[in-house]
């Protein structure tokens, strides 16, 4: 997100400058914006001018609405009290009645939006009441979200898209209700435009309510038990959304109350196909209730839905007008039927499991729903990259380079109370790839394996190739799949672990974090660090014969920096020190130094400041040159002159060079070649800059 300038008076905008605020524990701390800004004070500040306000960083035109392209349709950004007569942000109470979908295919948003409003504790944090339409309006509003183990707040105005006066967006079935069409407005913000919203998975948008744990079943698949573990998580205050796959094609859409067909062009809808018994395939619905009913003596259970459209519904068995209900008693049926077109129905749960695929549920907490035990939590929170050249080392199927991914050390020291195993749920998450579907950019397919090490790894040593090939996971994620999270649940006895997310292919990149939930808390450790290789076979003393080439070379007692950009004569002697020490077969393959290289050099080495090179800072630049030679020849096996950007991070370490994984990343994507290759030359630049850092750090210490 990006900070923001509000069309105030000159001296209003000089400080009013901030849109977006992270909710952490009781304090509320700055989130990328200029000023320390909150929601209260840009209000105050709005009414004390007399404007109303207008958010430029997300403005009223068609860049909020689109980014791939622009549509001829005439749409009108207006506030509700330019059309309605008496607008409302919440009419009585906000529930799954006031959420119709629009124009825009984000069934999955609004199925959680309608899951949201039967917890209402859930739902007063996202969307606070200190806002309307009477009462201190100023044309801002503001709901909250989690982001990535932090709550956002995020404000925007109350412009909002319409076609002849008419919600093309999300829209209440009160027309002067706004509370769901305003929320849809800031989530579209916080993902960069309403397009970005097309198509997803209800369970993103649930975590994004609640910061809770998700959990996927598959209703062909499911356990005997899938109804009672549902009614106990209804119960527990989850949230549940399901769907149905694409499996026929059908061109039959749901309604267009506006018939703007060239909107839903624009959108593009997933595809979305009508069945003979009412439901919608590649459709997102919410679950809302289960109940068991008598109907004729017998015990049947029944499963509630909505579909956020609010209207289409399931014409079979249980269905609103359906002859089953004839036979419920009066009571039940009073208690639990609302026989109105409104897009919510029932039907008997097998009917549920033959016709639906998938149930999404997302829990407040971690504790298995399958037993009756609450638990106590700890979560660990980490954050990683993969980067094309350095972690994106792709699945187990990718050996040679999947030992390069980020490795996460895990220590479960304390089996659960009255057991002696540890519960363990591990999630990992991808970061802003709606906001980057701008660049051509979407989910990746991702997963994750754990690994048992025996005894305790050493430091913060990475594992190594070696290890990965001969020792099997003790867990992992079901599959990879590019959903914006994978969580599984897992029981294991205590130990060290080390656990490896991964894309599916290498060279893919994305930014992720994880959590680990465990009863009992877990010590983890950031991105272990990686060992050193053998230390090279020690070399004759060559002094004497160094010696002659220096004095032959410089042609002076020194070698002057002034002089390389006339005679190269440093280039000629670093040249000569690649090839000459070695016996036959380990020479390096390379065209020469550079003149940058070779400037490098001399600033590195030039401990007296005098812009010369003496006989003795060449000799200790020998030495090392030595090494980081050896170094390079341990990596380029085929004596290509190149070595893998993955080998880097050993390599440095080996010459004695701890570097953190954000810089170990930076220098992978400035050395490494389109084939993540570095040649020697820019080996060598890489490590002397490094020695040239460590050394400024060393005098000013």
């Amino acid at each position: 997100m990006q900070s923001v300038k509000h069309d105030f008076s000159n001296d209003l905008r000089k400080h009013v400058t901030t849109f977006c605020w992270i909710y952490s524990s009781e304090r509320n701390i700055p989130f990328k914006g200029l000023t320390d800004t909150s929601f209260d004070e840009l209000r105050r500040e709005c009414l004390q001018n007399g404007v109303l306000f207008e958010d430029p960083d997300f403005p009223a035109a068609d860049a909020s609405l689109f980014y791939s392209q622009s549509t001829p349709v005439n749409i009108e950004w207006k506030r509700p009290k330019e059309f309605c007569e008496n607008p409302k942000f919440i009419v009585g109470d906000a529930d799954r009645t006031d959420i119709c979908q629009g124009q825009l295919g984000d069934c999955w948003l609004l199925a959680a939006i309608a899951s949201l409003t039967l917890k209402k504790d859930a739902m007063n944090r996202v969307i606070p009441r200190d806002q309307d339409f009477d009462h201190r309006y100023a044309g801002i509003f503001h709901f909250r979200f989690w982001q990535h183990n932090k709550w956002l707040d995020v404000v925007v105005d109350d412009r909002l898209p319409t076609v002849r006066n008419n919600l093309i967006m999300l829209h209440s079935a009160s027309n002067n209700e706004f509370w769901s069409a305003l929320l849809e407005k800031a989530y579209a913000k916080m993902h960069g435009s309403y397009e970005s919203l097309k198509g997803g998975s209800t369970m993103e948008a649930m975590e994004d309510f609640t910061g809770g744990v998700g959990e996927m079943y598959e209703t062909k698949k499911a356990p005997d038990n899938l109804f009672a573990t549902m009614k106990k998580a209804l119960d527990r205050g989850s949230m549940m959304g399901c769907s149905i796959d694409v499996k026929a094609s059908s061109s039959k859409k749901h309604p267009l109350k506006l018939n703007i067909l060239i909107i839903v062009r624009i959108f593009n809808f997933p595809s979305e196909a009508k069945t003979a018994t009412g439901l919608v395939k590649g459709h997102a619905y919410s679950i809302t209730g289960l109940e068991e009913v008598t109907y004729r003596g017998r015990k049947v259970k029944l499963i509630r839905i909505r579909n956020p459209w609010g209207q289409v519904e399931w014409n079979g068995p249980w269905s609103d007008k359906s002859s089953e209900w004839d036979y419920v008693d009066r009571a039940d049926k009073s208690r639990i039927l609302n026989n109105s077109e409104d897009g919510e129905f029932w039907m008997e749960f097998e009917d549920f499991k033959r016709n639906y695929d998938k149930v999404e549920i997302c829990n407040m907490t971690p504790d298995a729903l399958t037993d009756n035990t609450k638990r106590h939590w700890e979560v660990e929170v980490l954050e990683g990259s993969w980067i094309r050249g350095s972690t994106a080392g792709g699945c187990r199927n990718y050996i040679d380079t999947f030992w390069t991914n980020p490795q996460f050390k895990m220590r479960l020291k304390d089996a659960d109370d009255e057991d002696d195993v540890c519960s363990v749920v591990v999630a990992v998450m991808q970061k802003d790839r709606r906001k980057l579907r701008i660049e051509g950019k979407d989910l990746q397919t991702i997963g994750f394996a754990m690994y048992k090490v025996r005894g305790e790894p050493n430091g913060d040593d990475y594992l190594s190739k070696d290890f990965f090939r001969y020792n099997g996971s003790i867990a992992r994620s079901k599959t990879y799949i590019n959903l914006r999270e994978v969580s599984e649940r897992f029981t294991l006895p205590p130990g060290d672990y080390v656990l490896v997310p991964t894309t599916f292919q290498p060279h893919k990149e994305a930014d992720f974090i994880v959590r680990v939930f465990s009863e009992k808390k877990a010590t983890a450790f950031c991105f272990l660090q990686p060992p050193p290789p053998s230390s090279p076979e020690e070399e004759t003393d060559e002094e004497k014969g160094l010696r002659r080439l220096f004095d032959q070379l410089a042609g002076d007692v020194r070698i002057r920096s002034d002089l390389i950009q006339h005679n190269d004569v440093l280039h000629v002697v670093c040249s000569v020190t690649v090839f000459k020490p070695f016996s036959p077969g380990k020479e390096i393959k390379f065209e020469g130094l550079s003149l940058h290289t070779c400037h490098s050099i001399i600033n590195l080495m030039d401990v007296d400041n005098t812009g010369m090179l003496e006989f003795q800072e060449f000799k200790v630049f020998w030495e090392k040159m030595k090494k980081w030679i050896m170094l390079f020849l341990s990596f380029d096996t085929d004596r290509s002159g190149k070595m893998s950007s993955y080998e880097l991070r050993i390599a440095l370490k080996a010459a004695g060079m701890h570097l953190n994984n954000d810089l170990l990343q930076l220098i992978g994507l400035r050395f490494a070649d389109g084939k993540y290759d570095i040649d020697f030359d820019d080996y060598l630049t890489c490590i002397v800059r490094l020695e040239n850092m460590f050394s400024t750090l060393k005098r000013r210490r």
